[in-house]
């Protein structure tokens, strides 16, 4: 078993794919989705980001913990192009929303070496509904009967756009002690929405909570990555190297090289 951890102070890029089959905002063909996946995972790579994760964010709105076929067909695909692009550089998946079992088979079949799992432990509500049972149990043993050990699994505490009213006693860090727990292999700490910052206070009690790696989920800019790297070991960054800052827009080559050069 060889699950990839980040090295301290990693980046992590997204390449949010094009919608995909069947959803409400497709348009164009799966050739040619994947071929700017793999143009923006050649730019993140040649520019020095240390991982890259795949994700079905134009899928919106999002279906609640499963997807069809079509779906798994379309990202496996892109996938596999994005990990033969990205080289050495270990590739990730999330497939919106808390579709677990379908990225783990995912990158199991690719070649991906870490998910992005929302709903792993506890339950919430989300923009998709009650995510009212904790994926851990079913998402191991799924991991398990596939033969997928190697494959890493980063998982939001306190999953973005939910609300957390249900757990509403529980502190972070016992909320982080409980993922830890169930098996995750790094926490991912955000804001409450895409492109909301993190708040430090809440890096520091994921990182004071337990031995996993912390991971900061959203909201990352080039001004405050050095603060952020201070107590986690990886950023994902993904609306602040689009043009104009928004996730949806096209990958900004100076702001690229802002965080870059921000890392050190």
């Amino acid at each position: 078993m060889n699950r990839w951890t980040p090295a301290p102070r990693s980046l992590v890029g997204m390449v949010h794919l094009s919608a995909l089959p069947g959803t409400p905002a497709q348009h164009g063909s799966v050739q040619e989705m994947v071929a700017r996946a793999v143009a923006e995972t050649r730019t993140l790579v040649s520019a020095g980001f240390d991982a890259i994760l795949v994700e079905n964010m134009h899928d919106v709105p999002y279906l609640r913990r499963t997807v069809g076929s079509e779906i798994v067909a379309a990202m496996s695909i892109a996938v596999g192009a994005v990990v033969e692009t990205a080289g050495e550089v270990p590739v990730g998946v999330q497939v919106l929303a808390g579709a677990n079992r379908e990225a783990i088979s995912i990158a199991h079949a690719t070649g991906g070496r870490f998910v992005r799992a929302e709903g792993f432990a506890y339950a919430a509500v989300a923009d998709e509904g009650l995510l009212e049972e904790a994926d851990a149990g079913p998402l191991l043993r799924h991991r398990k009967a596939i033969g997928a050990d190697n494959v890493a699994i980063w998982t939001d505490v306190r999953k973005k756009h939910s609300s957390h009213a249900i757990t509403g006693d529980l502190v972070l860090a016992d909320m982080v002690a409980g993922h830890e727990f169930m098996g995750a292999d790094a926490v991912i700490i955000t804001g409450s929405h895409t492109g909301q910052a993190v708040s430090v206070h809440d890096l520091a009690a994921a990182r004071q909570a337990g031995g996993l790696p912390v991971v900061v989920g959203s909201g990352a800019t080039a001004e405050s990555l050095p603060g952020l790297l201070e107590h986690a070991d990886a950023v994902i960054v993904g609306s602040a190297i689009k043009k104009d800052g928004h996730w949806a827009n096209e990958l900004d080559d100076e702001r690229i090289q802002a965080f870059v050069e921000a890392r050190g």
